[in-house]
């Protein structure tokens, strides 16, 4: 019950045809899951595991995507712990970190008890979803849920959290194992690979980021060889000699970086993204040619040199994002590296 092309990009196996996968490609752009909203709220759909699949399967079913994720957020272990968290549409924390006590979080048996419904989720989309497609998890970040946590969520330029980083390490303490158990049950539910997504991090120095998050990440993966992935938006090309070391099963790149240009010494797992998700609203009739132009220096690659490519965005999906474009994407991609 695996995408054959997915498992190959995991293990580097040349193949001449990627993966698909976008991320947040289960969201607002599309019109299966504006049908769901009309029914239910957004947390519903989330902690409701039925309901998390069928929103899962929607651009699956209507997009052939190679890969599935599970319908969720990253913000729900903050809510595990004890900070108040709704959605109204958007995600609304109160109390923010730096009005509690830290004493008074949620010890980390409750916390994880809470989380259980992501494992019946990732169980529940694994059930209805086609064999031969895959299913990944995914968590936040420890840096992206602190900038979360300190500055809620319209975080500006985290001028908060950043000037509060000697915190970071004591809200690690809670976070981190917690972390760990997130992906221990969604793994125990059926997914194959479990990404963290950190976009925050690409705001951080190379200093900083060094000091304060690389060994938190590296604590966070080291149970997990091979079953975890990362993705910082702007953080993985600058940082990815030092991160290569963590035992990650691949990386995601945002659309700034050139994967024919991918580091010799970047021999573990696969690499995902990278096109830009805002060329997504090209007027159909002039998009194939920009996703062409896209895709001429991977098309110029060995497919030995491009084995692991999971093609996807540089960063999710956008709303309103124009269908027609998305089935184009899978399309052409599939033309273009046809076996």
């Amino acid at each position: 019950m695996s995408n054959i092309k997915f498992q190959n990009a995991i293990n580097k196996i040349p193949q001449a045809v990627p993966p698909i996968w976008f991320m947040r490609q289960a969201g607002r752009y599309h019109s299966h899951y504006q049908k769901l909203k009309e029914k239910y709220t957004f947390e519903e759909l989330c902690k409701q595991p039925e309901l998390a699949a069928e929103t899962a399967l929607g651009p699956i079913q209507d997009f052939d995507f190679d890969v599935s994720i599970l319908f969720s957020d990253i913000l729900f272990p903050l809510e595990a712990l004890g900070l108040g968290l709704k959605y109204n549409p958007g995600p609304q924390l109160n109390p923010l970190l730096l009005d509690v006590d830290f004493n008074s979080l949620k010890p980390l048996e409750e916390a994880v008890e809470f989380m259980q419904f992501q494992r019946q989720a990732v169980m529940a989309t694994r059930e209805v979803l086609p064999k031969d497609k895959s299913l990944i998890g995914f968590i936040g970040g420890p840096w992206t849920l602190f900038t979360y946590a300190i500055e809620g969520a319209h975080k500006g330029h985290l001028t908060a959290a950043k000037t509060n980083l000697p915190l970071f390490e004591k809200f690690c303490s809670h976070m981190i194992p917690l972390l760990k158990e997130n992906i221990r049950l969604q793994l125990e539910g059926g997914a194959e690979v479990i990404m963290v997504l950190d976009t925050a991090s690409g705001e951080l120095s190379s200093y900083q980021f060094e000091k304060y998050i690389k060994p938190q990440i590296k604590d966070l993966v080291s149970e997990f060889q091979g079953k975890v992935a990362y993705y910082g938006k702007g953080t993985v090309a600058r940082h990815y000699e030092t991160l290569n070391d963590c035992g990650f099963a691949g990386f995601g790149f945002d659309h700034r970086w050139n994967f024919a240009h991918l580091p010799a010494n970047l021999k573990q797992g696969f690499f995902q993204g990278n096109f830009d998700q805002t060329l997504l609203f090209t007027d159909p009739k002039d998009f194939k040619n920009v996703l062409l132009d896209y895709l001429k220096p991977l098309q110029e690659m060995s497919i030995e040199d491009r084995a692991g490519w999971v093609c996807g965005l540089g960063h999710g999906i956008l709303p309103k994002t124009p269908e027609e474009n998305v089935r184009t994407f899978v399309q052409t991609v599939r033309e273009v590296f046809r076996d």
